[in-house]
C-alpha cells in the first residue's frame, strides 16, 4: 500500500507549511528559500537511468550528460542496448554508468507496478538492480513515484544542509540523519526539498538535479 503522494504545488506547500509548525528552524529556512519546488518527474526507465547519471558528479556535469543521452535516443532500454559503449562515453557516461545502464534496461523490473508498491517495497525491488544503490532508489521515489514520506540521507548536499540549518557541530553520518528525518514523518520528502533549498541559498550551490 502507498503513502501520500505528491502531485501538486499545493501539496508541497502543505508539507511545508506542516514543518514550518514544528521546527522553528523550518519556518526561518523556508523565509529564506521561499516555495519549494514541485520537482515531481515522470516515472520509468528514463528517470531511473537519470537518478544513475546524477550519482557522484556536479548537477552541472549531470544536466550536461543527460542532454547529450536525450540527443542520442537512449531513452528506453531497447535504445539504449542498441548504442554502442563508444556512443554513450561521447556523453560523458563512465563504463560503470554504462553498465548500470544497460543491468536497468535487462533487470525485467516492472516499473509500473512499483506506483502501487509501498515505500519499502519500492526501494527494496530497486536496489536488486546493479548500480541502484539506496540513494538511487530512494531519489526515484521521491521525485518520480511523488511519495510525501521518503527521504535520502545519503544525499551529501542534505547533510551539509542538516548541518547548517540545525547547527551540529559536524555533517550528520547517513544514519544519524536517517534518525533525524523520523521527526519530520509524514513530510519527509518536503523536509529534503527544503533542505536542497537551503543548501542553495546557504551555499549559493545547487544540491539536487
Amino acid at each position: 500500500m502507498t503513502g501520500s503522494i505528491i502531485e501538486t504545488d499545493a501539496d508541497v506547500a502543505e508539507g511545508a507549511a506542516w514543518l514550518a509548525a514544528r521546527d522553528p528552524r523550518f519556518a526561518m529556512a523556508l523565509g529564506r528559500t521561499g516555495p519549494l519546488p514541485l520537482r515531481r518527474r515522470p516515472d520509468g526507465f528514463a528517470q531511473l537511468f537519470s537518478a544513475i547519471i546524477s550519482q557522484q558528479v556536479s548537477v552541472a556535469s549531470a544536466r550536461a550528460i543527460q542532454a547529450r543521452v536525450e540527443a542520442l535516443g537512449a531513452t528506453d532500454p531497447a535504445a539504449l542496448l542498441a548504442c554502442s559503449d563508444a556512443d554513450l562515453r561521447a556523453c560523458g557516461l563512465s563504463r560503470q554508468k554504462i553498465a548500470y545502464g544497460r543491468a536497468i534496461a535487462t533487470s525485467g523490473v516492472d516499473l509500473d507496478a512499483l506506483r502501487t508498491r509501498s515505500d519499502a517495497d519500492v526501494v527494496a525491488e530497486l536496489v536488486r538492480i546493479r548500480g541502484v544503490g539506496i540513494w538511487t532508489a530512494e531519489i526515484y521515489a521521491m521525485f518520480s513515484l511523488g511519495r510525501a514520506d521518503v527521504f535520502a540521507p545519503g544525499d551529501l548536499a542534505l547533510r551539509e544542509a542538516a548541518r547548517t540549518l540545525f547547527e551540529l557541530d559536524s555533517r550528520p553520518t547517513e544514519g544519524a540523519l536517517r534518525a533525524m528525518s523520523l521527526a519530520w514523518s509524514p513530510w519527509r520528502s518536503v523536509a529534503a526539498r527544503l533542505l536542497w533549498a537551503w543548501y542553495r541559498v546557504d551555499r549559493d550551490r545547487e544540491g539536487v538535479t
